[in-house]
């Protein structure tokens, strides 16, 4: 009899077990699939925004885990599992971290801080940030740290590429008197003796100014070192900026200046460049940043042509190269260039050069007409994805 009753409440407890598993499991795909809904909502594109977030199952239902910086991301994923009646427990960690301290901001600190992919040197150059760049810092792995860039671009840099910053000491930066560096390449120099270089300068690096003297800025880095910068290779930066004319021919006068500087996967610098990063360069030393990669700048800008009719283009236009559309493959966009007019485009392509769309020129391009796919208008366009320094200064003043 006791051994007959013990059977059948093991046999209740299976069921009820089994009925428990069975609905956890349900509850556990329709919440995975709601994370991949939301995913797809506020973080279609990995490289701008974080939304690592996976169910586990636990001993007392299930558990959000994982980590995002796009709280409404997570706060939308959390209402629709509660309308749905999936209870969760919320484990999710919100960036910036607060292992921080309230140091969430960082200023390059270099001339050309090296971005990677994964926290270690040994990992892929996903893209490079400038001297003088604003960024945001998500998090620290050892010395490393996560950095999203003003285009929103996520990599990790190490900790002598950056200044941590509180936000005091962030705006006390951002509103102090600057000098950008025109020149393609130069340095920093010592205050008593410039002989002696305290750093190595790129175009588009931006330095706090001190004092101001017959031949030569006295600034100050991020970090608080001082030195001279010569004044015929740099200007005021808002003087700069109020000079910028946006003009197309301004354009392919400063992507000629990079001639020959050769190809670098990831480099948006003059110390080297990839494609993309070429035409970043040329566009921020006009006033303008532009997303950070060939399939992110094709979704900018006025569509101009896709049928390669080059009497469309104007001076300046972006022209796009790639895997052209099947019905069984999607179109994929790996390479840019600039229009310069008379049948030529500017690209960094082994370095950076002028290709011809003619086929009677010398330095016809037969690879990349073939692969040709369309041509976007950025120019003083206005577009979401296009930060117009100029307008950004007025809107910060």
């Amino acid at each position: 009899m006791k051994k007959t009753l013990f059977y059948k409440a093991f046999v209740l407890i299976l069921i009820a077990l089994n009925i428990s598993c069975g609905t956890n499991l349900e509850e556990k795909k329709i919440s995975n699939d709601e994370i991949e809904i939301i995913k797809d909502f506020f973080a279609p594109d990995k490289r701008t925004a974080l939304f690592n977030v996976e169910v586990l199952e636990d001993p007392s239902g299930l558990k959000l885990v994982g980590e995002s910086n796009l709280p409404k991301a997570v706060d939308s994923l959390k209402a629709i599992l509660k309308e749905i009646g999936i209870q969760v427990v919320d484990e999710i960690k919100i960036l910036p971290s607060s292992d921080l301290k309230g140091k969430t901001m960082a200023v390059i600190n270099i001339s050309a801080a090296n971005l990677r992919s994964n926290p270690k040197h040994s990992a892929e150059l996903a893209t490079q940030a400038i001297l003088g760049t604003e960024v945001n810092v998500l998090k620290k792995d050892e010395d490393w740290y996560l950095i999203q860039t003003p285009d929103e671009y996520l990599a990790w840099v190490d900790a002598g590429g950056i200044q941590l910053m509180d936000e005091n000491s962030l705006s006390q930066w951002a509103t102090s008197n600057k000098i950008i560096y025109t020149n393609t390449f130069g340095h920093a120099y010592d205050l008593n003796d410039t002989t002696i270089r305290v750093s190595d300068l790129v175009a588009g690096s931006l330095l706090k100014v001190l004092e101001e003297g017959e031949r030569y800025y006295k600034v100050q880095f991020p970090d608080g070192r001082q030195a001279l910068v010569s004044k015929e290779e740099a200007s005021d930066y808002t003087n700069w900026l109020s000079g910028l004319t946006y003009d197309a021919n301004a354009l392919i006068e400063t992507s000629k200046s990079l001639m020959g500087v050769p190809y670098l996967w990831g480099g948006t610098s003059t110390k080297g460049v990839d494609c993309s990063g070429f035409t970043k360069t040329i566009y921020y030393m006009n006033g303008m940043v532009i997303p950070r990669d060939a399939s992110q700048q094709v979704h900018t800008g006025k569509p101009i042509d896709s049928i390669a009719d080059f009497s469309k283009l104007d001076k300046g236009d972006l022209l796009f190269f790639g895997r052209k559309a099947t019905d069984s493959t999607s179109e994929k966009v790996v390479h840019v260039g600039m229009w310069i007019g008379d049948n030529q485009f500017i690209h960094s392509s082994n370095m950076v050069r002028v290709s011809s769309v003619d086929k009677n020129a010398s330095n016809y391009d037969e690879y990349n007409v073939n692969r040709y796919l369309r041509t976007k208008r950025l120019l003083k366009e206005e577009d979401k994805n296009i930060i117009n320094l100029k307008k950004a200064l007025q809107i910060k003043g």
